[in-house]
């Protein structure tokens, strides 16, 4: 059963975020700290906010050795940006995270008794964060990002940036239906002669 199972969430064998954990055994109570930079450009919400090209992501990390598996624990800093939703200035914000997550063993009564989905896995003793990283910074951003929570956003009329154009900013609306009639008007004040 857990051959075929797992076959589709076996991270790479190397890679920034990829740690080998060999070296903790299996014997519960052992443990490391992690820490490294590594790239995440894209990390967030696509087209909304997200880690910027060229962008790393911080971990400082705690791998403990436990019954089932190995306890993952720490923090994830990054620098997202984006756009302000109602103004569309660029922002910049940084972002930190905290991560808890039980990497289970192999034929433990965990890695048997969970869905695929409910828990991460060791494969090869490797444990993958990308995918617990990446799903922490998302659940932590904003889908509406704001440059300030009171931004009054753009004018609907002429597209300026309602802060910038102060309280008096207002544009004329004429109904349609009487616009041939004020254009006749208008018409007339400029050319008073033809009246």
């Amino acid at each position: 059963m857990s051959e075929h199972r797992h076959a589709s969430a076996r991270p790479a064998a190397t890679g920034p975020w990829v740690i080998d954990t060999r070296d903790l055994g299996r014997r519960a109570g052992s443990s490391r700290a992690v820490t490294r930079s590594v790239p995440a450009e894209g990390m967030g919400l696509e087209g909304v906010i997200a880690v910027p090209k060229g962008g790393v992501v911080d971990l400082d990390l705690l791998l403990e050795s436990v019954v089932e598996g190995v306890l993952v624990t720490g923090t994830a800093s990054t620098v997202v940006e984006g756009e302000c939703s109602r103004c569309l200035e660029p922002l910049s914000a940084k972002v930190e995270v905290g991560l808890t997550e039980l990497y289970a063993y192999p034929d433990s009564t965990t890695d048997e008794t969970t869905e695929e989905d409910e828990v991460s896995r060791l494969h090869d003793d490797l444990v993958d964060l990308e995918p617990v990283v990446n799903d922490a910074i998302v659940l932590s951003l904003p889908q509406v990002p704001l440059c300030s929570p009171d931004c009054p956003g753009l004018c609907v009329d002429c597209g300026g940036k309602l802060a910038e154009l102060g309280p008096d900013h207002g544009h004329e609306t004429i109904d349609p239906r009487w616009a041939a009639l004020r254009e006749r008007f208008d018409g007339n004040r400029d050319n008073p002669e033809e009246n």
